[in-house]
């Protein structure tokens, strides 16, 4: 029987990987809870419906990209391809409009859709991600964008770029999808397979197609098609933008992939990946929790892909501070030894140290050569003599100094020796 290996589209994360997803999460925390955002968790699985529903029965994620089953009891189930829906379902069933308005949430965790997988896009992929529920005030969008510039800059990211648009109500978007009916007619034959169909089920997205881009840059513009408060709206978003200081471009070709969307859109694209790929994107969404069922709630978001930004850090060589696995090692002899090296560990972790204790049947010089691997900074040795005499020796596992210390005194050398 051979080896198993991981699913198609998926990786494990790991090693000198690992730095990287700690520096782009903890991040987001840090800076989201600065700005007042409240971190939920929802579950992996959901009904399919809440996406069918939700996302658009004709967007590509719900036609071509989802994960769904039947369970023992035949329920559709399906693995949630984006964050925003399962959120807005947590909002109505816990009654968390109850806790007043507006409330800001942010979520971290894996999302699933069966696409072809590239360069800094798989099967099972990360977003972080954030959503204002309970207005409709355009400085709400505006925060949002200034919360993305804020993140991306903290993360020492410099070469991205904003870009934002209005899709305006669902009312005057129909004026526009026909304009847009009358332009694309026409060119019909010349265009790919994926905006043949999309012609007549989300001809919207012909805009975002990353095959026929020099079409969709002669299409009408949607701007010419919004109606007055989405015009009013948009001119306050780039009012408060301005205000805030952070830079942007207007990009009438963003419609983003999800039903849900109205009036504002944006996105983030990194010039070191790419003009086509977009490492944040969001929008507001004023329809969703009612069409979900609950009350009409106003509600705007984004998310970010962490591989998508992960490898923009490595692109712009982001130095990321690595975190030491292993402060201490303790090795020793004998079972005096070991007694008193349980001891020490239970000490050195209580203060906050990195301790790994050995717990194999190595000999000294095994757990010294172990210790290195394991890239401990200092060594602590139990033999014999150092039972014998209540002393400790340290060895520092880059100079290879070794010094001996009286065993009372060993966890505050220690904290000193990390502190230098």
């Amino acid at each position: 029987m051979g080896t198993y290996k991981r699913i198609k589209g998926t990786k494990d994360i790991f090693g000198d990987e690992i730095d990287y997803w700690n520096y782009v999460e903890d991040t987001a925390k840090d800076l989201f809870h600065r700005y007042g955002f409240m971190e939920i968790r929802t579950p992996i699985m959901e009904e399919e419906e809440l996406f069918s529903r939700g996302i658009g029965q004709d967007t590509d994620i719900v036609q071509k990209e989802m994960y769904t089953f039947e369970d023992k009891k035949g329920r559709l189930i399906t693995l949630r391809p984006e964050g925003t829906a399962p959120v807005a379902r947590a909002y109505i069933e816990n009654s968390l409009i109850n806790l007043g308005s507006p409330q800001k949430f942010f979520y971290i965790g894996p999302m699933f859709r069966y696409e072809k997988p590239q360069s800094g896009r798989y099967r099972e992929f990360y977003q972080i991600g954030a959503e204002i529920f309970g207005t409709d005030h355009p400085l709400a969008d505006a925060e949002l964008i200034v919360l993305v510039f804020d993140y991306l800059t903290t993360l020492k990211l410099n070469n991205f770029k904003i870009k934002i648009n209005s899709i305006g109500t669902p009312k005057s978007r129909e004026n526009y999808k026909k304009a847009l009916k009358v332009y694309y007619e026409p060119l019909i034959p010349n265009l790919c397979e994926d905006c043949k169909r999309r012609f007549n089920t989300n001809i919207l997205r012909l805009l975002d197609c990353k095959i026929d881009i020099e079409t969709a840059k002669k299409a009408p513009s949607i701007l010419d098609y919004l109606d007055e408060e989405s015009r009013n709206d948009f001119e306050s978003l780039k009012k408060y933008l301005e205000i805030f200081e952070i830079p942007y471009e207007i990009d009438s070709r963003i419609v983003r992939g999800l039903d849900y969307y109205s009036k504002t859109a944006f996105e983030v694209i990194h010039k070191d990946l790419g003009e086509q790929t977009v490492i944040v994107g969001g929008g507001r969404y004023d329809n969703l929790v009612e069409q979900l069922g609950g009350p009409k709630t106003p509600a705007v978001g984004f998310a970010l892909g962490i591989e998508r930004i992960i490898e923009a850090l490595k692109k712009e060589e982001v130095k990321i501070k690595k975190r030491a696995l292993i402060d201490v090692y303790i090795a020793f002899q004998g079972e005096r030894g070991q007694i008193e090296g349980i001891k020490l560990s239970k000490e050195l972790r209580k203060k906050g140290i990195k301790t790994f204790l050995n717990i194999s049947q190595r000999n000294l010089s095994g757990q010294f050569r172990h210790a290195d691997r394991l890239n401990a900074r200092f060594t602590l040795v139990l033999g014999e003599d150092e039972i014998s005499n209540d002393i400790v020796t340290i060895r520092d596992m880059e100079s290879g100094e070794q010094t001996q210390v009286e065993r009372s005194w060993v966890t505050e050398i220690i904290l000193e020796k990390l502190n230098e």
